[in-house]
């Protein structure tokens, strides 16, 4: 149904006007007595099977909802009804910034894929707090990332302000240096910035463990671009086994164009997909074996079916996320992967 008739439909107008149609429409059914009963009973499945645990936390299936779809936190509960294991909320930023001029978001329709250019549009890590503060249970994610105005010499002020913000409210965190959309961010995926940025916030996490009432720290995971050279890959198995943070979510967009045929296709920003799928397949590999799968990885890209999923998961992947396929296929897919892991379980 949601391919035949409800995409057809959404696709006819701008992405980012429905997007937020979209939020309005899914909030405004779950007010209505038993329609977020349907759509659990409609697509959450639930099996030991599926269950995983990592970095000590608990998670009930292993898909999950990539940052950017819900970055303010504000459809957190209610999308947790379409079976999603976690959600990861972001990227946040110290203070709200409007993000890039629209237009900025294009669907590239021939090639099942989205290219983006938003820029961290978001309310400020306050503003979210607030809304997580009416957390029903969900397992939530914080992406964090620096403003477009703060040099990068001064970033890690900018994460370590989200991250105490955050640290109450969120169940891991994920240090976001890999989008493409604000300038000079990925220079700071750079050995030497890197490895001081993920030292920093360990310290920190350290010292919110030992002065609260929390008996243990956040864990702490990187969010890398698909776009990094074997060489640097390398760089990034060095620095987790430096830093001791506590995993790797691999990949964040990418400014590659190779293969595409849809109109859109010159547009800048970041590209995200099917395009996407084999190369994000291919970093976790290359992270998981090269690492002799030293540390979890979440692997995002490109994930349209249960298949592709699999794949991921087979490459190392412990976890995996959804984001444009979730646009495409509509939340059945989360329903079938599911499934096809289950299944794979008990085979």
């Amino acid at each position: 149904m949601y391919k035949l008739l409800v995409r057809p439909l959404f696709f006819l107008f701008d992405p980012e006007n429905i997007h937020h149609f979209t939020f309005s429409l899914i909030r405004f059914s779950c007010k209505i007595p038993g329609i977020k009963w349907l759509f659990k009973r409609a697509y959450v499945v639930q099996d030991p099977a599926l269950e995983r645990h990592l970095f000590g936390v608990h998670f009930k299936n292993p898909v999950g909802l990539a940052a950017g779809f819900d970055k303010d936190a504000k459809l957190y509960n209610e999308l947790s009804a379409f079976g999603f294991g976690f959600i990861e909320i972001g990227t946040l930023t110290p203070k709200p910034q409007a993000g890039n001029p629209k237009k900025r978001l294009f669907r590239l329709k021939e090639d099942s894929a989205i290219i983006n250019r938003m820029g961290f549009n978001n309310g400020g890590v306050d503003e979210a707090v607030e809304r997580l503060k009416l957390n029903k249970g969900v397992l939530i994610g914080g992406n964090i990332g620096k403003n477009k105005l703060t040099p990068n010499e001064e970033a890690v002020d900018d994460y370590t302000q989200s991250f105490n913000a955050l640290f109450d409210y969120v169940d891991y965190f994920v240090v976001n240096v890999s989008s493409p959309n604000t300038p000079n961010l990925r220079a700071l995926q750079d050995k030497e910035p890197l490895t001081h940025l993920l030292k920093s916030l360990m310290v920190l996490n350290q010292e919110k463990r030992d002065t609260t009432k929390v008996s243990k720290t956040k864990p702490i995971l990187l969010k890398i671009a698909p776009d990094l050279t074997n060489e640097q890959l390398l760089d990034i198995i060095d620095i987790v086994s430096e830093t001791k943070i506590d995993g790797v979510i691999a990949t964040n967009t990418t400014i590659s164009r190779d293969g595409l045929t849809s109109e859109n296709k010159t547009e800048t920003g970041g590209l995200s997909g099917k395009p996407l799928k084999n190369r994000s397949t291919e970093v976790i590999r290359f992270l998981a074996e090269k690492s002799n799968k030293a540390f979890p990885i979440i692997g995002v890209g490109g994930i349209h079916t249960a298949k592709d999923a699999l794949e991921k998961i087979e490459a190392g992947a412990d976890l995996v996320q959804l984001y444009t396929g979730f646009i495409y296929e509509g939340p059945k897919l989360i329903k079938q992967i599911n499934k096809a892991i289950i299944k794979k379980a008990n085979q």
